[in-house]
């Protein structure tokens, strides 16, 4: 079975801090002492199969949006490897990667320019995720207009159109009205039949038993399990048991 990404011995560590300015000047001086820094993922192996959506379930705090961002290759890990196989597309909440002050049509743009296609190919798009989004004439105002719902709306519609090989979700599908949450997860089971791969991180028990093959539970930064849904959702609940 061939592999999306591959995580080998994967370690990350963040400094610690008060606040922004003590953190920024333990990373200036690059202070790596146990006292001064905490561990995000400890020895983390895991292996994403093509084709398939992972569910991440874990307490808040654990360390699954960090995993996500590892393998979006935002934050680079302090040791171990890993390897990505096809392009990546990060959706992360209802704000992140978007700028508040220009249009929907004008985010459209920038996000798939960040991604590195052509005017002329989000061009193409973009009646697709106008449709999927039902968002209407907000699409040509600032998205400091939007709510909250509208933002998620557009978020999926975007990375969702742009078909990456690799779609990591981080507690965004929850977001929006029964119906709209529904068509999220069809667009999303279109993608992985497409021979896309997903993985997700969801609070959404019932989400993750619709939609997900396999989850996986992180707790403290350490892979406590993988395997069959139901069987992952058990052991969450005997984290604190």
């Amino acid at each position: 079975m061939t592999n999306a990404i591959e995580m080998t011995d994967i370690g990350l560590h963040f400094p610690k801090g008060r606040g922004l300015l003590s953190g920024l000047i333990n990373a200036f001086r690059n202070n790596k002492s146990v006292k001064n820094r905490y561990v995000a993922l400890k020895e983390v192996n895991l292996e994403v199969h093509q084709g398939e959506v992972l569910g991440v379930i874990g307490r808040n705090g654990s360390g699954k949006s960090t995993l996500l961002r590892v393998m979006a290759g935002i934050y680079h890990p302090d040791h171990g490897q890993v390897k990505v196989r096809g392009t990546t597309s990060l959706l992360a909440g209802v704000n992140v990667g978007f700028n508040q002050n220009l249009t929907g049509r004008e985010n459209v743009h920038l996000y798939g320019s960040i991604l590195g296609h052509r005017k002329e190919k989000i061009d193409g798009m973009m009646q697709d995720i106008l449709d999927f989004s039902e968002i209407g004439e907000f699409m040509d105002q600032p998205l400091r207009t939007y709510s909250s719902g509208m933002k998620a709306r557009l978020g999926i519609a975007i990375a969702s159109a742009i078909e990456p090989e690799i779609l990591l979700i981080d507690e965004v599908l929850g977001v929006g009205d029964p119906q709209f949450r529904e068509k999220s997860k069809k667009r999303i089971l279109d993608l992985v039949k497409s021979t896309g791969t997903v993985v997700m991180v969801s609070h959404s028990f019932g989400l993750m038993k619709e939609i997900c093959d396999r989850l996986i539970l992180i707790d403290d930064g350490h892979l406590i399990c993988i395997g069959e849904v139901s069987e992952v959702i058990a052991a969450y609940y005997e984290l604190d048991k």
